[in-house]
Order: structure tokens, then C-alpha cells, then sequence
């Protein structure tokens, strides 16, 4: 009788993340779309600024998975805008009220409890903590929309448990540029060797690896066919890990 050999499974996958993070004298977390599915509540959110502003854009799913490879939401807007043949120009000071618009409505869909943090991700955060791991966020999102989250599913001391906190506002150049985990890995006075970063995109991906800190990807909503051929692990989502 033959028998088969043993296939690949999630199971060995699982538990090489698990040794991964281990290992680790401190977790760095990316936010839209590692620790929440938040970007298509970003995505509504944008479309109400837009609407709000008369200028007749909408941006559907197809749209805005192209739109996310450009890293902050000024950015993706002024990106968007240069694509139109024809378009009325947009000022600084439009760019920034359309933002302070979208900011808005996020937090206001974020507040209805609509959003909860991925599987595995609250179990991951606890036994980090338990077993003395440091605990740090890298995102390009804006330090306003990780407090709208973060305070509605962690709770509105959740910044305690974070030894760095350095989002899109506090850098120069965005993802997939080094410099936020660069800055964070100066917050934390560690080696990129002793950190993990943990993330759902290849342009965090290629952020983390140049700043030579092994990365974790767990797949998520927009990004979970980009290429992670160069990450350590690729998993569907961070449970079992904790």
C-alpha cells in the first residue's frame, strides 16, 4: 500500500512564526490592515470627503487597491488628482481640508464598533506583554486615525502598552521607505536583528526589510496578492501565535 508524503501545510508555517516572534526582544505592528481590516473604512471615508467637496470622484475597490500602493492619504488624493485630464486644481489648503474631512468620518465609522482587530491579534499583543516583549507601531497612517482604532478595540489607555508610536506624520519619507522602523529602531534602542515587524503589504514589507528587520506578513483585504517572497513568514492571519 502506498502511502503519501507528508504536503505543506499551515501548520509548520504557524509554528516558525511562533519561534519567530519569540525570539523577539520587541514586536513592531503596522495598523490598516494588519491589526484591522480598515481600509475599506477608509475607502467610505474618502468618498464622503469627496462628496462634501463637490468634486464628483468615487473610488471603488479596483480603484483604490491601485490607489494604495501610494503610501498616505494626501498623497494618494494628489496622485488620484494628477491622473485626471481634466480636473480643477486642488490647493494645499483643499488637500488638507479634504483630509480633515475623511479623518473625521473615519473616526465616526471606527467609533460605531464596526471594526474589530483581526484574529489572533489581541491574544499576540497579551503574551507579548506577558512574556516581557516590547511592543511598538511603524504606519503611515496618521497618529488621529491609530487613536480612533486602537482606543475602540484596546481600550483609551492603549498607548501604555506601546514603547514607540511613530506614524506617517512623524517621518519624512513614507512606506516603502526605511524611515519609520528606522526611527522606531532609535525610539527603542534596539537592533533591526532583535525586532520582528509584522505586516500586510509589500510596500511594508520592502520598508522593514531596508531597515534589515525580519518581517511577518499576515494577508489581508487589499494586499493579500502582492509579492512577500520576501518575508520570513506569510500567514492568513496571526492566530494561534499568542
Amino acid at each position: 500500500m502506498q502511502t503519501s508524503l507528508p504536503t505543506a501545510s499551515a501548520v509548520p508555517l504557524e509554528a516558525e512564526a511562533a519561534d519567530l516572534i519569540r525570539q523577539a526582544a520587541a514586536l513592531i505592528f503596522d495598523v490598516d490592515g494588519t491589526l484591522a481590516e480598515t481600509e475599506e473604512l477608509h475607502r467610505l471615508a474618502f468618498n464622503h470627503a469627496f462628496s462634501r467637496h463637490g468634486l464628483g470622484w468615487e473610488w471603488d475597490r479596483a480603484v483604490y487597491k491601485d490607489l494604495l500602493r501610494v503610501t498616505g492619504g494626501k498623497e494618494r488624493m494628489r496622485a488620484y488628482h494628477a491622473r485626471q485630464l481634466i480636473a480643477r486644481p486642488l490647493t494645499d489648503e483643499d488637500i488638507a481640508e479634504l483630509h480633515r474631512i475623511k479623518t473625521a468620518h473615519y473616526a465616526g465609522l471606527i467609533e460605531t464598533g464596526c471594526c474589530s482587530l483581526r484574529p489572533g491579534v489581541a491574544e499576540l499583543l497579551a503574551a507579548a506583554k506577558a512574556r516581557g516583549q516590547r511592543l511598538a507601531i511603524a504606519t503611515t497612517t496618521s497618529h488621529g486615525n491609530i487613536d480612533a482604532l486602537l482606543s475602540q478595540t484596546l481600550g483609551t489607555r492603549w498607548a501604555k502598552d506601546f514603547d514607540a508610536i511613530v506614524a506617517g506624520d512623524d517621518i519624512r519619507h513614507k512606506k516603502p521607505a526605511p524611515d519609520v522602523y528606522l526611527e522606531v529602531l532609535a525610539r527603542l534602542r534596539l537592533d533591526a536583528s532583535d525586532c520582528v515587524a509584522i505586516e500586510d503589504s509589500a510596500n511594508g514589507l520592502i520598508a522593514a526589510s531596508r531597515a534589515n528587520i525580519p518581517v511577518l506578513i499576515t494577508r489581508s483585504m487589499f494586499f493579500r496578492d502582492d509579492d512577500f517572497s520576501d518575508a520570513r513568514v506569510v500567514l492568513e492571519d496571526l492566530s494561534g501565535l499568542g
